[in-house]
């Protein structure tokens, strides 16, 4: 058997209480007192406390942060040109797409004038080189000196 399963009681032990060891007060020392006359007489406050007992003294105020300092301003000069900069950017932003619609709009146009020219001369090549007769209206072959209109066959 292992000495882990094997059945023991269990021991009683010895409790250790450790009492908490107090630190000897600090010795204060303290800087010299120089005598500064007040701007002002401060008010003295007098309190009581629920024990009868009266506390008087001077109020303290509480102590103000020191002001954060104040962000320098912008010089106008200095918006007015980024302003400006940023208006003349806009402009020529303008302008390069004004003139790239132009050029597109152009390019449209005379891809329509060329499709249109090629339509109407496939048209007028058709009517040219057909094959078929010329079915009534006057027919004048000058070499045969045949003349329909007038019946003249010679």
């Amino acid at each position: 058997m292992y000495p882990e399963q094997a059945p023991h009681v269990p021991a009683q032990r010895a409790v250790e209480v450790h009492q908490p060891t107090p630190y000897p007060p600090a010795a204060v020392v303290s800087a010299p007192v120089v005598p500064v006359q007040p701007n002002a007489v401060p008010a003295v406050a007098s309190i009581v406390l629920p024990d009868g007992r009266v506390v008087t003294g001077y109020a303290i105020e509480p102590t103000r942060p020191e002001p954060v300092a104040a962000k320098p301003a912008v010089s106008r000069t200095a918006v007015n040109v980024a302003l400006g900069g940023a208006g003349f950017l806009a402009v020529c932003g303008g302008l390069v797409l004004l003139t790239s619609f132009i050029a597109a709009l152009t390019a449209f146009i005379t891809q329509l004038i060329i499709l249109a020219a090629v339509i109407f001369g496939g048209w007028i090549a058709v009517q040219i080189f057909s094959t078929r007769g010329h079915q009534g209206g006057t027919t004048v072959n000058i070499r045969k000196a045949v003349i329909k209109r007038n019946h003249f066959h010679g």
